[in-house]
């Protein structure tokens, strides 16, 4: 069923022209006939009812941009007058569409034109989506008209029951664009212009919900402003009256900022930075976040030491009395305070403080293994000295803003641990201790070991400017003293601008000393126990440092002495113990179990890991200092199959490397030293180093593995007490190595009376403790034949069992 609206006619019409404007259907609308155009149409559509019956009919046309639209609208003149302004004008009601065809001829002036009306039909009755599509569209109109306040239109569009009708009423809405009110016009289905008209009153009414919100959102921050400024002006206004009341000036906190800067006793560059920054701080506001900067930065400037400084303790004997003292060994650091304490005292008597703008500070490294006294040293220097000591911990840095400081702009800036430091200290000449310096990481923050290059060269470390403080710092009157464990961690440019000092272990006599003067008391007293009630022997003392451990420092030792004070006090208490008491060598398994590190050379013949052939003893030097390090070899069975080489231990490349050319060496000389290795082409062997969870590498252990191969392959055992270390060629020479010192004191700590080192190592033994080299067999080689000359015992197992 269907009902239709209005039925096609042809219509012949006169065209006015609408340039930028739409007039709908249902629309009455006034237009100006001033334009030559809209008078031209009116008239002939007068003249054109003259002649007939009605009133004078024209057909409204969009121009846009010079073209006119396909449809018009059949617009009736109602009337023709003058409008609000007093120019000429006529009121025309529109009344449906006409789709235009081609042109015609007519009386007057306008453009004529053939058109016929265009045709709406409606399903009748209406569907029901149809029927709530008109009550959205009324909805939505009613709602944005009420936002504009035009309540009396909200009736008239209620009242709208035509679909087309209602969708021609946004023709009145003037934030549509014309190109969106020409889509209306020539969309002719009813339903799809009314859903069309939905679409667009919908999208306007959420653009303007944003724009009301961004609106409310500005306006709230303009009060919020507004409300601020008028609190802070009252806030000033209390405050201005409480100075009046109380007799202040308005400036008294920046006055208060130029006094301390005037009287402080400040270098001259640092205290025109000083003013200028007080000259900002007056110039800002309360608000201004620039002020807190500015007060922290001064408060900071105006505590550092810029010239206190401690007066050095000249007495050189005492000094290095108290050195002694406080540390037993450590020969080579003592030296070098010593000398740099007798260098600056001449320098004081000839008048020499200061040469080239620099003082005579110096820059120390003390690398060595965990436990020989790196830390507790550093206090020790800066007692003898009579300087204040700072310790800077750097394990785990990892910004370089740690070291240089913080940009003044960041939240929280501070100044660098250097800076801190010296502020700490309290005077321009303390005795800093960079603590564990080879733990210094790096990462997207920066390197932090690339900051110290400044601070630790001392031709440079007297103009040193922190990030945060920005003004030069002299810092070549300090004593730097780095510790560190490995050297090879230390960046290469670092370690060339600080002076090197081993500290590779001590002697055992060394650790008894140590024991008996510092660590007891000490243990003692954190025990709660008085000095004569609990005694330790020296033997028990010295069978402690020997076979209750084994390192190079005395953390340990000082661990057992306290294990075993403890257990004296806990008797004690239980009334299993009478005090004083005395702990000899054979009370201590008693109180502390059995001993831990038994000399291979104490142990049963039978029991020694040397006691079959392939078994040697090397020496190695790991980040705790010289150890004993035990290399294993063995044939595979050639039914097996299993030729090559295997290596074990997990070890690095330049060992496995060391690995090949041990066994490239016997093969090519296998005849010379009388080892039967032709059979080595058809069997596997393999060179295992135990502790196989500790990584392992480096060129000193190709002796050892050359002598465990000849006792494999010759069946003679490696002697129980002979330990080696060098480097072999594939010619047999034994090439030099490092870390002599600490292999020999290793050495002995195991027990080992016989130690073979490269010939070229020999002046390395300059550094060894004379009682360690009165107690140890060293024999300097330059061939791996003389090493297997040393080490291999005379043969048990004849050659052809063996191999």
């Amino acid at each position: 069923m269907a009902s239709e609206s209005m039925a096609s006619v042809p219509l012949t019409l006169p065209v006015l022209p609408l340039d930028d404007e739409v007039v709908l259907p249902g629309m009455v609308v006034p237009l100006d006939l001033s334009d030559n155009d809209v008078r031209a149409a009116v008239e002939a559509a007068q003249a054109a009812a003259r002649t007939g019956a009605g009133k004078p009919r024209v057909l409204l046309v969009p121009r846009v941009d010079g073209t006119y639209a396909g449809t018009g609208v059949l617009g009736i003149v109602e009337q023709v007058g003058r409008l609000s302004d007093g120019d000429p004008g006529a009121l025309i009601r529109g009344l449906g569409r006409v789709r235009i065809g081609a042109g015609t001829t007519g009386p007057g002036a306008a453009l004529w034109v053939e058109g016929s009306t265009v045709e709406e039909t409606l399903p009748d009755p209406l569907p029901g989506s149809v029927t709530e599509l008109v009550k959205e569209y009324k909805a939505l109109a009613t709602s944005w008209l009420k936002k504009r306040g035009a309540w009396q239109v909200v009736d008239r569009v209620q009242q709208i029951d035509g679909v087309g009708s209602l969708a021609d009423n946004s023709g009145y809405s003037p934030f549509l664009s014309v190109e969106q009110k020409v889509e209306l016009l020539e969309t002719a289905d009813p339903v799809a212009r009314l859903k069309l008209a939905t679409a667009q009153l919908r999208e306007h009414l959420a653009e303007q919900d944003v724009a009301e919100t961004i609106a409310k959102d500005v306006q709230e921050g303009v009060d919020k402003q507004q409300r601020e400024f008028l609190l802070r002006r009252q806030l000033e206004a209390v405050r201005k009256e409480l100075r009046d009341l109380n007799g202040e000036s308005e400036g008294d906190e920046s006055d208060d900022y130029r006094a301390r800067v005037e009287a402080a006793d400040l270098p001259e560059k640092v205290r025109e930075a000083a003013l200028k920054e007080v000259e900002k701080l007056e110039r800002s506001s309360d608000q201004s976040p620039e002020g807190s900067w500015i007060r922290t930065w001064l408060d900071t400037v105006l505590e550092l030491p810029w010239n206190e400084r401690t007066e050095d303790r000249y007495d050189i004997r005492g000094a290095r009395a108290v050195l002694d003292a406080e540390h037993a060994g450590l020969d080579d650091v003592k030296e070098r305070i010593t000398e740099y304490l007798a260098v600056r005292k001449r320098r004081s008597d000839r008048g020499l403080g200061v040469v080239g703008g620099r003082r005579g500070g110096a820059v120390l490294a003390l690398v060595g293994p965990p436990g020989v006294g790196k830390t507790s040293l550093g206090e020790s220097v800066a007692h003898a000295m009579g300087r204040k000591f700072v310790r800077v911990a750097l394990g785990g840095v990892r910004d370089e803003a740690e070291i240089r400081g913080h940009r003044r702009t960041y939240v929280g800036a501070l100044p660098g641990r250097i800076v801190r430091a010296v502020k700490e200290a309290g005077s321009m000449n303390p005795v800093v201790l960079l603590d564990e310096i080879d733990k210094v990481g790096s990462d997207f923050r920066g390197d932090p070991a690339a900051a110290l290059l400044e601070v630790l060269d001392p031709a440079q470390n007297h103009t040193f400017r922190d990030h945060y403080l920005e003004v030069e710092l002299d810092l070549s009157d300090v004593v730097f003293l780095a510790t560190a464990n490995v050297l090879e961690a230390i960046p290469e440019a670092l370690l060339d601008r600080m002076e090197l000092v081993r500290l590779d272990g001590y002697t055992e006599d060394e650790k008894v000393v140590i024991a008996r003067d510092h660590l007891l008391p000490r243990q003692l007293e954190r025990a709660g126990l008085e000095a004569g009630e609990v005694v330790l022997e020296e033997s028990a003392l010295r069978k402690l440092a020997g076979e209750y451990t084994r390192e190079a420092g005395v953390r340990t030792l000082e661990r057992a002495i306290a294990r075993l004070l403890r257990k004296v006090a806990a008797q004690h208490e239980l009334g299993d113990r009478e005090l004083p008491f005395t702990v000899g060598p054979d009370g201590l398994r008693e109180l502390i179990g059995r001993p831990h590190h038994v000399p291979e050379s104490a142990q049963d013949p039978a029991e020694r890991r040397t006691a079959v052939p392939g078994v040697a003893t090397g020496l190695a030097v790991t980040g705790a200092g010289g150890d004993v390090l035990f290399v294993e070899a063995s044939l595979a069975d050639p039914e097996t199959g299993a030729a090559g080489l295997t290596l074990t231990g997990q070890l690095g490349d330049v060992m496995k490397e060391s690995a090949q050319i041990a066994l490239s060496f016997l093969r090519s000389h296998g005849a010379e030293l009388e080892l039967p290795v032709t059979g080595l082409k058809d069997r596997g062997v393999h060179i295992h180093f135990p502790a196989g969870a500790v990584p392992k590498d480096g060129p000193s252990a190709g002796v050892t593995m050359t002598t465990a191969l000849a006792s494999l392959l010759s069946g003679r055992l490696v002697r129980t007490d002979v330990a080696m270390t060098g480097e072999v060629s594939l010619t047999g020479r034994v090439l030099p190595i490092g870390g002599v010192k600490q292999k020999l004191l290793a050495a002995h700590r195991a027990g080992i009376t016989t130690v073979v080192i490269p010939k070229r190592n020999e002046a390395d033994l300059d550094d060894v403790p004379a009682e360690i080299l009165e107690k140890l067999e060293v024999h300097p080689v330059t061939d791996v034949r003389q090493v297997l000359e040393i080490a291999l015992a005379p043969a048990v197992v004849p050659v052809d069992v063996a191999a």
